[in-house]
């Protein structure tokens, strides 16, 4: 392929090959994506309903959870698709346009998934400590002052890295030995230095989930040792905001592992690089809601309840 860059960027076809040192093998793959895939898709549609349709479920907090199930549901549409088609039939073929489309879309929705759970880490401060003022701080026009900065954080830093990778100059290869547009595995294709492109991926994912998880982490704290003090009063508080503790850590476990692999790579096989990748988007969509739905009390109810009454309809 000849040294291109961004002047004809759309005429720059890429290949995705992620697991094709499985050689034969690599097709069984299908059947593991595809049912975490439809497990996904599940588990956050229901999550989704249950919120909607009960009433009771109408409060700040699970309409918090319902937009993260929102997320869930979204971000694995975005390459899960592609990735079974190509493990069926090798269909690998990607523009850059297209490439880039496709990694802006799942860094920029994948950066909520933290954001969210620090907005309801925000919920449970104000809950604890304001709960005179609650419902007031929790009004939307009053709470969407809270949302700008991360809003711009999480645009500006993905806009930013999109369009550096964007103006790199490619050449020798086409061939991305990943399931789909990936940062670093996009950048390390590129002629010349990638530095700059480097220092702003690390700055999106320690600026971002990380930062996140330190915030979360603080505020929790702040919420325990309250608790602890007041004895009882708040121990829902505290299964709720471990069940978001479990989910940011695990999120946050497998984004690390991801894009760390790239920066120790000789103690990462390729294979490896890429399954944790593929965990990191597709991992959180899958165990989050079962996390929620099994360790919040209101939502597991309503789920019972849901369930029984669609038995007696069905008899």
């Amino acid at each position: 392929m000849k040294n291109l860059s961004a002047g004809n960027i759309s005429f720059i076809d890429l290949k995705l090959i992620g697991f094709y040192s499985l050689e034969e093998w690599r097709p069984f793959l299908f059947i593991p994506y595809f049912l975490m895939f439809l497990l996904s898709i599940t588990a956050n549609s229901s999550l989704i309903y249950l919120i909607i349709s009960q009433k009771a479920l109408h409060s700040p907090m699970y309409v918090l959870i319902g937009v993260l199930a929102v997320v869930d549901l979204i971000m694995p549409i975005f390459f899960v698709p592609n990735m079974l088609l190509s493990f069926l039939f090798n269909w690998s073929g990607i523009s850059l346009t297209g490439c880039l489309v496709q990694m802006f879309c799942i860094c920029y929705v994948g950066s909520f998934q933290s954001t969210l759970i620090l907005w309801m880490a925000l919920d449970r401060y104000f809950a604890i400590f304001k709960p005179l003022n609650y419902h007031k701080y929790m009004e939307i026009t009053n709470f969407l002052k809270y949302l700008i900065v991360p809003f711009i954080r999480n645009g500006l830093l993905n806009v930013t890295m999109v369009s550096l990778a964007g103006k790199l100059s490619f050449c020798s290869t086409n061939v991305i030995d990943h399931c789909f547009c990936e940062h670093m595995a996009l950048v390390q294709l590129a002629c010349g230095d990638t530095s700059i492109n480097n220092i702003v991926g690390l700055l999106t994912v320690f600026l971002i989930p990380a930062a996140d998880f330190i915030l979360v982490s603080v505020s929790y704290f702040v919420i325990f040792a309250s608790v602890f003090k007041s004895g009882n009063a708040h121990m829902k508080t505290i299964n709720t905001c471990i069940t978001h503790i479990i989910v940011m850590a695990s999120n946050l476990f497998f984004a690390l592992i991801a894009f760390m692999s790239y920066r120790i790579r000789n103690n990462f096989s390729t294979n490896s690089r890429v399954f944790f990748s593929t965990m990191y988007l597709l991992f959180p969509s899958c165990f989050n809601p079962i996390v929620y739905g099994v360790r919040t009390k209101e939502i597991r109810q309503k789920f019972l309840q849901f369930i029984s009454k669609g038995k007696v309809f069905s008899s």
